[in-house]
């Protein structure tokens, strides 16, 4: 199969599966709140309802950046995409995406010139402020491991056994980062319903089908960085598997927390940084 092949193949995967995950948590909270909940394939469906709706612009949208913001999120996830199950490549471009991914979600809400977007792309900066010390991961990873390419990373885990046993809390590190993504966690102030959308309140039609395929990329590539990193190589069945019980143990979290305001969401995870960071560097050391 030559590259390109390769990467349409598992941008079509990702997006496809990302979407169904993303269905799936909805469902599984509905059912812990007792409720029916959607089709475990609407956000699916709702990104194809976008794609073919009538795009709408709004007059304080600062053009053509409004625009090309849409676009920019795509383009860095399909790029997550070819650093990892494409070429599987260095991490440290992984976590160089996802910090121009927080830039982007930050202009994203300020280019609409909506009052909602702008508290949004507020709180973009404060999660970001939370989410930094969480790249300390990286170090622990390296100091462990000797490497940041993922092929490398797979390779030390087939002889030394699974990550996820030896720096746990490294791995919780990275599992709160997940967290803090996922639609309705206590971490998600950057869409908090006292916001509506947060930064895609107003982004409509086509442009909205972009933002949500981007999110189905998203998740994706956040839950194969995570069974990559700790668990190792995989089958596709493996990644499914582990994707699917991520993706539900999230919801159940989800489904019984409440969503933080801004200041206890970040100190609660400076605060589990920090003892992920100082457990994992005694684990290291003893």
């Amino acid at each position: 199969m030559n590259l390109m092949a390769n990467i349409l193949l598992n941008v079509i995967i990702s997006f496809l599966v990302g979407s169904v995950l993303l269905g799936l948590q909805r469902k599984v909270m509905a059912r812990i709140q007792m409720r029916p909940g959607p089709p475990i394939i609407q956000h699916l469906l709702h990104t194809f309802k976008f794609f073919l709706k009538e795009s709408a612009f709004p007059k304080t949208a600062a053009m053509p950046f409004y625009i090309a913001i849409t676009a920019m999120l795509c383009v860095i996830w399909v790029a997550a995409v070819i650093v990892g199950p494409v070429t599987e490549g260095s991490l440290l471009l992984f976590f160089a995406i996802y910090a121009i991914h927080k830039i982007v979600e930050h202009n994203a809400g300020s280019s609409s010139g909506s009052p909602y977007g702008k508290l949004s792309c507020v709180r973009a900066v404060f999660s970001a402020a939370a989410e930094v010390p969480l790249f300390a991961v990286l170090i622990i990873i390296y100091l462990k491991t000797g490497t940041m390419i993922l092929s490398n990373i797979v390779t030390y885990q087939n002889q030394h056994g699974a990550l996820l046993l030896s720096i746990p809390l490294a791995a919780l590190m990275f599992f709160v980062l997940i967290l803090s993504k996922s639609p309705y966690s206590p971490f998600a102030i950057t869409k908090g319903k006292d916001i509506v959308s947060g930064y895609e309140t107003e982004h409509f039609g086509l442009l909205r089908g972009y933002l949500m395929f981007s999110e189905s990329i998203a998740w994706y590539m956040l839950l194969w960085i995570f069974l990559t990193v700790f668990i190792g190589g995989l089958n596709p069945v493996g990644y499914l598997i582990g994707m699917v019980v991520i993706t539900a143990f999230v919801a159940f979290i989800n489904a019984l927390t409440p969503i933080l305001n801004p200041n206890h969401s970040v100190m609660t995870q400076v605060t589990l940084a920090f003892i992920g960071i100082v457990g994992s560097v005694i684990l290291l050391l003893y």
